[in-house]
């Protein structure tokens, strides 16, 4: 009984010597490098303690985080809980290291804060101990607003971890804690200057494989060291996640170093030798990542100990935590191109990119700038729908063509809307946002849940077996018949959802706010899509959706939000005043001169998108009501075969008894 919390803490000194080590290798590389003493013109020097105070209270953030992360994905994904649903010994004691870590995130976010704040205003750390001078700077600068926003997740984290218990409440805080890295992601280098949209989506990309490889196998090291009954298991599991990540981090960071550096910088500045430094780092990780599925893994899955496992993955993570420092010190070191004083354009500046003239029919279809995020969503879900499809078809199985046909347009529809010109034109001008927004919200949902992901997914995806561990098969299901999804496809919700989310968006300046955050712009498209999905998906989808409606109530919900929707583009067309004036405004494209006009066009691309989604829907319920005749049709007619039509000859006698009964005298 004691065995297991003593081999437990022996995590503690190799996590120690892990972050000590990153501060250290950060600290060193940023006063190598210069970052700490590059001071903005007009400012003071903030002082050694918070140059260098900065980095050490991100290392330990940056550390702490990816401790949380992996913790909860080992404790929700990785091992199985109870039969019960609560988690069992190794969840919880996954959980209860997450819980810790979480703790330390938090502490660690609030003096980020302090630290970013004073460096920003060239001030001694110390200055800022006073509350009110501390409010005035998050208020004026993105970064430590951003470290608050990760400092309540953080806290929520922490109290989360002691109060859940569940597989599913667990499952809901490891993705609460991705969402964590997010706000920090989202400032910076990555977010300032030309092509911060493909920086920051790619960094996003980096960021959250990270933490999930690191974090995750930490998790795992801390799981051999418990010698914990599901080790085989995790390290299987871990194994596949752990190659995609290390692919996604390899893609992100070369897609995010180019937009930083030219080739020709990468041995000729700071910046590109901290990118090359990372780069033989991310190799080395590859490698011993391959050891482990060539041996480890293999020698757990053969029934040997994890001792291998517990060294492979103690070196491991500590160069890990090496490239963590190098990635902390590439945070503070200024690229080429600050330190050069290049100076992207105005239009640069506020959406990422230039626009080489008004959006003609030519540049809408043709003029693309992939979207990172919704574009590789787009390719991504094509591809796992067709290998869906195909492995149904490899045992025997049929799958409806027509199924296949609206999922795959959908994802078409998706890539067109976020990557094409109608994406890049979308950012500057309302009109095309407002088409975007409806192919987004009402054409592209209508096609994806005509495709049946769900069903498709069950069909194809392995049961776990009544006494195997579950898989994604019943984690799906799990979300299926969650309470949330309940919830979200309730017809009162979904449609204060679709239609209300319109009127507050637009008209409470929540709109205006979005359109300065690149950020925002992903949340809105986010949005856009899950409302839709939510909507349309009890009313013509083809999975059973949490809440069926009959077919009358489908026509209901159909026909309840048409006038909505028509009288918010009836308002816009109306308006007096513009949405998003002040930032259209400061774009100054020279095609643009009458907002007022581009606004008007956009509420009549609002008012007449609203025919589409019901055509579309129409036409799917009169096809679906006219296959289920048929199904029934044919039920009735084996039923009839099996029966020998006894339900015919029963009805033949009762006429003949009430006919006879009828010629009774009295």
């Amino acid at each position: 009984m004691t065995e297991t919390p003593r081999r437990s803490t022996r995590l503690l000194p190799l996590l120690s010597v892990s972050v000590v080590l990153a501060a250290v290798v950060a600290t060193g590389l940023v006063a190598l490098t210069g970052g700490a003493g590059a001071v903005v013109a007009g400012l003071s020097d903030p002082g050694v303690v918070t140059r260098y105070g900065i980095t050490v209270v991100r290392v330990l953030a940056e550390a702490a985080s990816v401790v949380c992360v992996g913790s909860l994905l080992l404790a929700a994904f990785l091992v199985p809980p109870q039969r019960s649903g609560v988690l069992s010994k190794d969840g919880y004691a996954a959980l209860r290291t997450a819980g810790v870590a979480a703790w330390a995130w938090f502490v660690a976010s609030v003096a980020s804060v302090y630290f970013t704040a004073a460096d920003a205003a060239g001030q001694p750390v110390t200055d800022l101990l006073r509350p009110q001078a501390l409010l005035t700077l998050v208020e004026a600068i993105e970064q430590p607003k951003a470290w608050v926003f990760t400092a309540v997740i953080a806290l929520l984290l922490a109290l989360g971890c002691r109060l859940a218990l569940s597989w599913g409440w667990t499952a809901t805080l490891c993705l609460l804690a991705i969402g964590g890295l997010v706000p920090v992601a989202v400032t910076g280098h990555s977010a300032s200057g030309g092509a911060h949209d493909v920086a920051t989506n790619s960094l996003l990309f980096h960021l959250v494989a990270a933490a999930l490889w690191v974090g995750g196998l930490v998790a795992l090291l801390a799981l051999g060291w418990r010698r914990g009954e599901h080790l085989p298991l995790a390290a299987r599991r871990f194994s596949a996640i752990a190659l995609a990540c290390w692919i996604v981090m390899a893609l992100s960071g070369l897609v995010n170093a180019l937009v930083r550096v030219t080739p020709a910088e990468l041995f000729g500045s700071d910046y590109g030798l901290l990118v090359l430094a990372k780069v033989v780092a991310l190799g080395v990780l590859g490698v011993f990542g391959y050891q482990q599925r060539r041996t480890a893994v293999r020698a757990l899955a053969e029934g040997r100990g994890g001792g291998q496992l517990v060294r492979l993955a103690g070196v491991e993570v500590l160069i890990m935590f090496v490239t963590i420092g190098l990635a902390t010190a590439l945070a503070r070191t200024p690229p080429p191109r600050e330190v050069s004083g290049q100076q992207p354009s105005n239009t640069e500046l506020l959406i990422g990119y230039t626009l080489d003239g008004p959006p003609t029919l030519a540049r809408l279809l043709f003029d693309w700038r992939f979207d990172l995020v919704y574009g590789t969503a787009a390719l991504v879900l094509a591809v796992l729908y067709v290998l869906g499809v195909r492995r149904l078809r490899a045992r025997g199985d049929a799958w409806p063509v027509g199924r296949t046909v609206a999922w795959l347009s959908g994802c078409a529809v998706l890539l067109v809307a976020t990557s094409s010109g109608i994406g890049r034109y979308a950012p500057a001008m309302f009109s095309v946002h407002m088409g975007s927004h409806m192919l987004l919200s009402m054409v592209i949902p209508v096609l994806l849940v005509l495709g049946g992901p769900v069903t498709l997914a069950l069909r194809a995806l392995p049961p776990a077996g009544k006494e195997a561990p579950p898989g994604p098969r019943e984690w799906l299901l799990a979300l299926v018949h969650s309470r949330v999804s309940k919830v979200l496809t309730h017809p009162v919700v979904a449609l204060a959802l679709f239609v209300g989310s319109f009127y507050v968006l637009y008209f409470s300046g929540l709109f205006d706010s979005a359109l300065n955050y690149h950020w925002a712009h992903l949340a809105m498209n986010a949005h856009f899509l899950l409302a839709g999905y939510v909507f349309y998906w009890p009313l013509v989808g083809v999975d059973p959706a949490p809440r069926r409606l009959p077919p009358l109530g489908r026509l209901g919900m159909m026909f309840a939000s048409m006038p909505f929707h028509a009288f918010f583009g009836v308002i816009l067309m109306n308006m007096q005043t513009v949405v998003g004036e002040q930032f259209y405004l400061s774009l100054r494209l020279p095609w643009t001169d009458d907002l007022l006009t581009e606004q008007r066009l956009g509420g009549g691309i609002a008012w007449a998108a609203g025919e589409v989604p019901v055509l579309l829907v129409l036409l799917a319920l009169l096809v679906q009501w006219a296959r289920a005749d048929e199904r029934e049709a044919r039920r009735r007619d084996r039923r009839e075969d099996a029966t020998g039509d006894a339900d015919l000859a029963a009805y033949n006698a009762m006429l003949k008894q009430l006919s006879e009964g009828k010629r009774t005298p009295d």
